[in-house]
């Protein structure tokens, strides 16, 4: 009977280390790095930026998107903090106007997200 146990006991382990759990929030953004990998996918980023992690996220057209922790401006003219990058995802022309990054319609939980995702990369 022990041994029965020990069986299920194990099944059930290896059942919940194999589960989906939810995605915590990324302290600095407060979003959810796993939703803004979906949503920097499905936006398009890719078409113009590296992103790593992103299926086909090679393009040289913007950009590269790694490592954007560590730079100091966003856009070239915005002081890099959180703030600043979600209104730069969500409002690009508001920031640079005439800029080639197009107005996608971002809301601010997208922008948060995707911020996250960038962040933890």
């Amino acid at each position: 009977m022990t041994g029965r146990l020990s069986i299920m006991l194990m099944c059930a382990l290896a059942l919940a280390a194999c589960s989906k759990t939810p995605s915590t929030p990324e302290p600095i953004t407060g979003g959810d790095p796993r939703a803004g990998r979906a949503l920097l996918a499905r936006y398009g980023c890719a078409s113009c930026h590296k992103i790593k992690g992103i299926a086909h996220a090679d393009s040289q057209v913007g950009p590269p998107l790694d490592a954007i922790r560590s730079r100091g401006y966003i856009a070239g003219v915005l002081p890099h903090d959180t703030d600043n990058l979600i209104k730069w995802i969500r409002h690009p022309r508001q920031v640079v106007p005439g800029t080639a990054m197009p107005e996608l319609g971002v809301s601010e939980a997208e922008a948060r997200d995707m911020a996250a995702y960038l962040y933890s990369q």
